[in-house]
């Protein structure tokens, strides 16, 4: 891999590929371009099973510098009972809540540490919703850095307890996620802190096109009908289609200009849906997000206007899914494919359910939906609507008879 510059995404203006992430010209944000080595799809056969398997089309320049945990290579699952239940007849969910600190965040955190390390850096962090702490904690303990998470302080417990437990110093923010973002980015630039979701940004969101890569290879390198992407930020979204517009420029794949993407919000902090449906270029930012998918609970998304350009690009749709239809899409999930996802998941879940009811989504069509984050770091949400188990005397008769 050679990295060839970082180009401003708006004005396009070139840089040498340092510890940068704004453009001087029109403060637009920088993107990674490369000169990419000959490679064929037996270039990534017999690799190891993580995502650091495509090297060669990742932003690290040396193999030493890596910092992995094992993450990546997460089950492409033919969803065949969740498909029979929705009328789809090629379902697969691409199941990132296994990865090794359980969400999808382990790609770009993973790329942006080891990007820290390649950089020199003495010290990481990131302004999360709670999985992205996580990610972060862990490669840095991996790493040996310290690490500073900035996060709203009304994320769930289970998320915090993650953090904590693999040594990071905490600052949960009285206010939103865009207050702890604002606060990380200055304390990050003023302490020259690696924050891998800000000022590491351009590095960070290249792990996400990891998620491109493994569905087209696990696809037999195939190109998929639609795909359903669950929408925070938006960077996610942005990196999966330029993972795929890599590929096909590789010769890789196929046209990929066929791809229909859905970008999947809650409702509460859905403001890219509520652009797309005004069919606005303005993305207007959720003061006060109010969803049980706080994961996704990004009031202003920082790569908004760039989901809204994919989905014109790629003749997509943009929909949002109540708290109950998110509890019900968890459920559904978990009981035809025995997949338990968050509710960032959920979300995913329950637009796809829409498309197909409004008849956006073919029944025959190749359809990949992204479930990101693991169902245990929720499990309060989800006792709102679950019955709780009564305690029966250990009696085998009375047992025996409550078991048909």
């Amino acid at each position: 891999m050679t990295i060839k510059s970082l180009q401003c995404r708006e004005c396009k203006k070139e840089y040498v590929p340092t510890f940068k992430y704004i453009c001087d010209e029109c403060f637009g944000p920088l993107d990674v371009h490369y000169d990419f080595p000959s490679v064929s799809k037996n270039t990534f056969a017999n690799r190891e099973h993580t995502y650091w398997r495509y090297f060669e089309l990742l932003p690290i320049a040396e193999k030493s510098n890596i910092v992995s945990i094992g993450a990546g290579m997460t089950p492409l699952i033919r969803a065949e009972k969740l498909g029979q239940a929705l009328g789809l007849n090629n379902l697969y969910i691409k199941n990132d809540s296994v990865n090794p600190t359980f969400s999808f965040k382990d790609r770009p955190a993973g790329i942006a540490v080891s990007k820290a390390k390649e950089f020199g850096l003495s010290s990481v962090g990131c302004a999360s919703t709670g999985n992205l702490a996580a990610a972060t904690a862990a490669h840095a303990a991996k790493g040996g850095f310290p690490c500073y998470v900035f996060a709203p302080s009304d994320i769930g417990h289970a998320k915090i307890t993650q953090a904590l437990a693999y040594g990071a110093n905490f600052i949960a923010v009285d206010g939103t996620y865009d207050d702890a973002n604002r606060i990380a980015a200055q304390i990050g630039d003023s302490k020259g802190i690696g924050i891998v979701n800000i000022n590491m940004r351009s590095y960070y969101v290249e792990g996400s096109k990891t998620l491109a890569f493994e569905v087209a290879e696990q696809l037999d390198w195939q190109v998929p009908d639609n795909l359903i992407v669950p929408v925070g930020s938006g960077a996610m979204l942005n990196a999966i289609c330029k993972g795929f517009e890599e590929l096909e420029n590789l010769s890789l794949l196929g046209k990929v200009s066929g791809m229909h993407i859905v970008a999947a919000q809650p409702r509460g902090c859905a403001p890219i849906v509520d652009a797309f449906k005004k069919n606005s270029s303005d993305v207007i930012p959720v003061e006060n997000p109010d969803t049980i998918a706080k994961s996704l609970a990004i009031g202003d998304p920082g790569d908004g206007r760039y989901v809204l350009k994919r989905l014109k690009q790629y003749n997509g749709y943009a929909e949002e899914s109540s708290n109950r239809e998110i509890l019900d899409a968890i459920l559904l999930l978990a009981k035809t494919e025995g997949i338990f996802t968050e509710p960032a998941g959920g979300v995913a879940v329950a637009v796809l359910k829409k498309m197909v009811e409004e008849k956006k989504i073919d029944k025959n069509d190749s359809t990949i939906c992204y479930v990101t984050g693991n169902g245990l770091k929720t499990t309060e949400v989800l006792m709102e609507v679950l019955s709780k188990p009564e305690t029966i005397q250990a009696d085998i008769a009375k047992i025996s008879a409550m078991v048909r």
